[in-house]
């Protein structure tokens, strides 16, 4: 097999690190809020036995990508994503998005559309629309986003610190969790707050409505950074035929903590 570039080209010149392995049906894996490619490394490994190819990019500001000044909005972000999936021509495509990764994969679909993707998996996903306003009235007010955002700005560790526990299980390794830390403050802070911002604006509930693929999201329900309920249980109600699995006493991050259980759910689907 020819060896593949380690980089895909934004619209903007921006360069965007781009893990690629193996050969078959394409996986895109698409990551959490200051969250790199690496994270999905176990997926990655276990997708490629079962013979998937995945593709995992580096957000850009993230990882191994550039580290732009700007084009931290959401249809740039969506562009990043089209970028990578024309110039590696990914077809029959299954997109898995983590956290952030959804607004991602749900504005693909809306701004690009559904020819090159097969299915969707929303993992904790932070879609369709989780501010506050007179139309989404059960969401989270913005006072509370502005407060969180402040907190991050003063003391992003402490913050990091303040809202570990309920971000893994209580038997999540320390060696796991501090590996996240690292990952998450090797984002500069500009960037983190960007992205941050991008997500309490992203209103994607007419996105959601309209997406026409086999859709499979994934949510625990002891989740404190989406909650269920705000977050993926909105969701499933907005994307006809899509199938909500929760999973009892499961937190946010699903491919650290339940990543037996998430391969087995994604490989049944896929097989479906």
């Amino acid at each position: 097999m020819a060896s593949r570039p380690l980089f895909a080209t934004a619209r903007d010149g921006t360069s965007l690190f781009v893990q690629d392995w193996g050969t078959g049906k394409a996986v895109l894996l698409l990551a959490a809020w200051t969250f790199n490619s690496s994270v999905w490394g176990s997926q990655i490994v276990a997708l490629n036995a079962k013979g998937y190819r995945c593709v995992a990019p580096d957000r850009r500001g993230h990882g191994r990508s550039d580290l732009p000044a700007t084009g931290y909005d959401l249809d740039t972000l969506t562009n990043d994503v089209a970028a990578v999936i024309e110039q590696r021509d990914l077809r029959d495509l299954t997109v898995v998005a983590h956290s952030m990764g959804s607004i991602e994969a749900v504005n693909y679909l809306a701004r690009h559309g559904s020819e090159r993707v097969a299915r969707l998996v929303l993992v904790a996903p932070t879609t369709p629309f989780i501010v506050q306003t007179e139309d989404n009235p059960d969401a989270v007010p913005r006072a509370m986003v502005d407060a969180q955002n402040a907190a991050i700005a003063q003391d992003f560790p402490k913050w990091m610190g303040e809202n570990e526990a309920p971000f893994f299980m209580p038997d999540t390794p320390e060696a796991t969790r501090a590996w996240i830390r690292e990952m998450m403050l090797s984002v500069p802070l500009p960037v983190a707050l960007a992205c941050r911002k991008t997500i309490s604006s992203a209103d994607l509930r007419a996105a959601a409505r309209a997406i026409d693929r086999p859709t499979l999201i994934v949510h625990g329900d002891k989740d404190a950074s989406a909650p269920l309920e705000l977050t993926g249980g909105k969701t499933a109600r907005l994307i006809k035929g899509s199938r909500l699995a929760v999973y009892q006493g499961a937190p946010h991050a699903l491919p650290l903590t339940h990543s037996a259980r998430l391969m087995a759910d994604l490989l049944a689907f896929m097989d479906s």
